[in-house]
């Protein structure tokens, strides 16, 4: 299959591939839209059953990091990388400065940070191979793990959602199914539990899940049921495709609110949680929060103040989706795909 035949190929305008045989390294980088400013977006370090998996994933996460950007109005645009997990041992240091060195050659369309499987101390290891770079824990502009503001921005949201299902923001009592426990979940899950909310977690990490318990009084739930948790909201924070077929029937929530990307395996899911009374908040609305603290990175400039101000904007872009859905009667995924690639094209118009 070609790249422009691909399902999920989007009109991107770039999509490179990268082989370093004595590192190990395969990678792809791909480049969805640069109309708001170079390309954006984490890096995934990941096993993948095979190329064309990983291959379908950078498409679809690059894209919605355009959405995401847009959405965020940064000045910024779209991109993702993922880097395929070799098997059996390897040199990670080795690894991660050729993949540096990869980012470098395409000389500044793509931007760089963390995602899942990826640490700041990858990130200082590419950082001594190319400046496109972010989420670094040292330098005049550096802010380290953008994870607990993209929990921040994940929490906003859910408040926003609850305004709109339950008439209050107030979660004090009500019951919050937190599907995976990484970076941002687990940050995202002590909002809640400081909020008074009631969890019930999944995740495959034992310590992790035992953390959970014991400091947020959280439930434990297999990965496979979680989703399926007696629950006023269901928040999925681990990987893609949690909303699909098999699980959407089971959702009991009536709210579905997390920091994971691509949420929804299909855009049909979308209709189906309509038709179910679910309200969904988009995965590239609700979750920008760590990519506009890159953004704040990459600026030159850091400050605090201009991250709590998108923050803020985040809930107001997130409130606008709801209430043009609601009175649109459309689905908050279709209305907020459209919002983004209407912020895509004028500010390419104003350009």
């Amino acid at each position: 299959m070609s790249v422009f035949s691909h399902p999920d190929f989007d009109d991107h305008e770039a999509v490179h591939a990268f082989c370093d045989p004595s590192s190990g390294l395969k990678a792809f980088i791909a480049v969805h839209n640069t109309n708001r400013g170079p390309a954006s977006g984490g890096t995934r370090f990941w096993t993948y059953a095979n190329d064309t998996d990983a291959l379908t994933d950078v498409l679809r996460l690059s894209r919605a990091m355009s959405y995401k950007n847009a959405m965020a109005q940064l000045d910024i645009g779209g991109g993702k990388a993922v880097v395929l997990r070799p098997e059996g041992e390897f040199d990670r240091e080795a690894l991660f400065a050729a993949y540096g060195r990869a980012i470098e050659s395409i000389g500044g369309t793509y931007i760089t940070a963390e995602d899942v499987g990826v640490s700041p101390a990858d990130m200082a290891v590419i950082k001594t191979q190319t400046d496109y770079v972010a989420g670094l824990t040292d330098g005049e502009n550096a802010s380290g793990d953008p994870s607990p503001i993209t929990a921040d921005g994940v929490f906003r949201g859910i408040k926003v959602a609850a305004s709109r299902a339950y008439g209050s923001t107030d979660l004090a009592g009500r019951h919050v199914a937190v599907q995976g426990l990484g970076h941002v979940g687990y940050a995202l899950a002590e909002h809640l539990a400081a909020a008074g909310a009631i969890l019930m977690v999944a995740d495959i990490n034992e310590a992790v899940l035992a953390k959970a318990e014991s400091e947020l009084d959280a439930i434990i739930v297999s990965p496979e049921k979680i989703h399926a948790a007696d629950v006023d909201i269901f928040a999925p924070c681990a990987l893609g495709g949690a909303v699909n077929a098999d699980t959407l029937p089971e959702i009991k929530a009536s709210i579905v609110a997390g920091a994971a990307n691509n949420q929804l395996r299909s855009p049909d899911m979308a209709d189906a949680l309509k038709q179910r009374g679910i309200l969904y908040a988009p995965d590239f609305v609700i979750n920008a929060g760590g990519i506009i603290n890159v953004a704040a990175e990459v600026s030159g400039h850091y400050d605090p103040a201009w991250v709590t101000g998108k923050l803020d904007q985040l809930e107001d872009s997130l409130a606008e989706v709801f209430d043009r859905a609601a009175a649109e009667d459309r689905t908050t995924a279709d209305v907020a795909g459209e919002m983004a690639r209407q912020r895509m094209a004028a500010i390419r118009q104003w350009r």
